[in-house]
Order: C-alpha cells, then structure tokens, then sequence
C-alpha cells in the first residue's frame, strides 16, 4: 500500500468483495442512521461451538486495522476451530473523512451503551444481541506510540492472553511500547481535573499491556462504553483491543495485527480445547 494515499471504504470493501466473488465469503449489509451509510459484516463457522468477534476501523483515522483484518481472511490466517463475526469497519464514514469521529462528529466507542449513541453502535448492538463469544479482537492503532501495545482486560483475576502475544511480538522483530503514567491513554489525569492517583484505580500497566478493571471502566465511561467493555458485559468471555504504533510502515503495523490475531486466536485453542 501506498503510504501517502489514504486508502477509502470502497478500496477496502472491493477486497471483500473479491473474497465474495471468489466464494471464501458471504458479506452482510445493514443499513445505518441517516445519511444513510453501511456497515458490513462476514460470518464464518457459525455452527461451532466456540465462537470469536473480529472488529476493525471503529476510528476512521487508524486506516490499517480494516485491512489487516480483510489480509488474514484472504491468507487463511483463521485458526478453524472457531466460528467468526466479522466487523470489516464499524465507522466507515469516518475512514473516508480520515477523522477519529463518523459522519455525525461522534465518537462511536464511546456510544456503547442502552439504546445506542451512534447508529453504528445500534447496529452493532442488535446484530449481538444473543451472542456469545469466547473471545472479541478489536484492532486500533495510535498516532502517539513507537511500538505495540494491548487492553487486556482483568476477568476472574486473570489475563491469559497478552503476554503470548507479545512475545510473538518481540520475536518478530518489533518493539513493544513502555506504558507508565506520562504516556496518554485516554484516562483521568491532574491535567484534566483529576487527582493524582485517579487512573490506577482504572488500570495497571506493564510493558506493552495495559490491563484495565472493568468494573471500574464501565463506570468511568458511564456515558458510553468502548465496543470491548460492552461485549464483556454483553456476550463476550475475554476481550482485548490491540494498538499498533501509527509512525510505523504500513505493512509492519499489518504484520504486528496479523501476529496479535493469530497468537490470540492459538490461546484460545489452549484456553476452551478447540
């Protein structure tokens, strides 16, 4: 890819498209809101037992996610013990303006809550409804970092899945992000009118791995979940959110998400059998 050619939905939709056409994948459209837009998704494997929700693109401005998504369909990355939802881009409107926010100027993982905040959100919300996952990949990047890093989520005092993923990561040739108090993640912070302390109550912090309470973020973000604390509340046993770092090449953030993926998708095999 091109680094200086920001690449739109259609670009990104006509490469599903050719998986459609090749008969690899069934693409599912549903309408959203008004203006009228889309949001398409892929089932594969519905009838396992085990079940793993793919998302990508919630941010229009973290155009690799969606791609590296559609590369690990098109190369047979899936591990085929499990049965997929795939998100190809929840905010496509906001990957053609290249902003963080869609069309409306919302910020759609922060509409996860009753009823829905954006329209994307609805329709993400209804399409889940009933679900079950045994896992949910979100894929993002970050304009601030220099390596990778992860949200893994504390569930039953344990975190089975990010300390494999990163030493893929490290052996793979990449580096991973230090994370302390100086490095901005979206939490409370003195600057912003909290007191000193304040985000970790939220989180701790390891190298590459930010692993958040999420009791205590769901009442952060009273006024609406991200995608992920909204499936672990809703459906989903684990849920972790991968950031790659926006500064690097186009296909090493693909290959760090691809690693990511696939190194997830290998615990889950240890972690439910298969």
């Amino acid at each position: 890819m091109n680094e200086g050619v920001r690449p739109g939905f259609a670009t990104l939709l006509e490469g599903w498209r050719q998986l459609e056409r090749a008969g690899r994948v069934v693409l599912r459209e549903t309408l959203v809101g008004s203006p009228v837009r889309s949001l398409h998704y892929v089932d594969l494997r519905r009838d396992l037992p085990h079940q793993v929700l793919l998302s990508a693109g919630v941010h229009g401005d973290e155009p690799v996610s969606g791609w590296s998504l559609l590369s690990l369909v098109r190369d047979g990355l899936l591990d085929p013990h499990f049965g997929y939802r795939i998100w190809i881009c929840t905010n496509p409107t906001g990957l053609d303006l290249g902003t963080r926010e869609n069309i409306d100027g919302r910020d759609i993982n922060r509409s996860y809550v009753r009823g829905g905040l954006t329209p994307e959100a609805r329709v993400v919300m209804r399409a889940s409804r009933g679900e079950r996952y045994a896992l949910a990949l979100d894929l993002h990047e970050d304009f601030e970092s220099e390596g990778f890093y992860l949200y893994e989520p504390v569930v039953a005092q344990t975190a089975p899945y990010g300390r494999a993923i990163l030493r893929e990561i490290l052996e793979a040739g990449f580096r991973l992000q230090p994370l302390d108090e100086g490095f901005d993640l979206g939490y409370p912070s003195v600057e912003r009118g909290y007191p000193p302390g304040a985000a970790a109550a939220l989180r701790s912090l390891e190298m590459g791995r930010v692993l958040p309470d999420i009791a205590a973020e769901c009442a952060y973000f009273a006024e609406g979940l991200p995608l992920t604390m909204f499936l672990l509340r809703h459906g989903a046993k684990r849920a972790l959110t991968f950031e790659t770092p926006r500064r690097a090449a186009w296909d090493d953030r693909i290959a760090m998400h691809r690693i990511a993926v696939v190194t997830a998708l290998a615990q889950l095999e240890r972690v439910e059998g298969g």
